[in-house]
């Protein structure tokens, strides 16, 4: 693991960047049509977070397990590079100061602590990337906009098996969710991060 970065014990910030489903095992059925695009996807979404971190921005890694419920997130990675993943672990494999958040089903939101360590971090605004689009992100988009946290999605760090479904998944998001699916390399991360501080400080002023 990467020790580029020094973890803060109170990394708070009104946006977080959520990585759904990086770390993968890329070995099932219909992975090798997801596996056209993740390339490109897992390279900006690398760029993406680097830019996240330089600007302060909390990391947060939320991902199946494939079942190893007493594993460490460690053995997760090193499972998926020992799979078929080993391409998206070189890209994204977590820094140490990164938050990991482990999954049993599509939404980041279903049965884990997700909610808690957003509310920890104080964090209303997220930035969702990941694979696949028209499944654990539009999953895991759909609950965060039932809480209410306002959405950027951007539209060249996700992909699906299918480009059409991703296209049609990012629409959905973008109609249904209000969210935000401008490509990553029109996103001004300062910003998102100081509207997103503006607006919290309206909140707890209202509150």
């Amino acid at each position: 693991m990467s020790k580029e970065h020094t973890k803060s014990e109170h990394q708070q910030s009104s946006v977080a960047l959520l990585l759904i489903d990086v770390i993968n095992t890329m070995d099932f059925e219909g992975s090798e049509l997801l596996a056209r695009y993740t390339e490109d996807a897992a390279d900006r979404i690398a760029s993406l977070k680097k830019s996240a971190k330089e600007n302060g921005m909390p990391v947060i890694y939320v991902n199946d397990n494939y079942g190893m419920w007493q594993s460490n997130f460690n053995k997760v990675v090193n499972y998926a590079a020992e799979a078929n993943g080993k391409h998206l672990v070189d890209r994204l494999a977590p820094d140490d100061d990164d938050y990991t958040v482990v999954k049993p089903k599509h939404s980041g939101f279903f049965s884990t602590p997700l909610s808690s360590l957003l509310k920890y971090l104080k964090v209303h605004t997220l930035i969702l990337t990941g694979f696949a689009g028209n499944i654990c992100v539009l999953f895991t988009a759909n609950d965060a906009y039932m809480r209410e946290y306002e959405l950027y999605i951007p539209s060249d760090c996700s992909a699906s098996n299918v480009k059409e479904d991703n296209d049609y998944a990012l629409k959905l998001m973008e109609g249904n969710l209000k969210a935000n699916i401008q490509p990553s390399t029109e996103l001004d991360l300062k910003e998102i991060m100081q509207k997103a501080d503006d607006k919290n400080t309206v909140t707890s002023y209202e509150g």
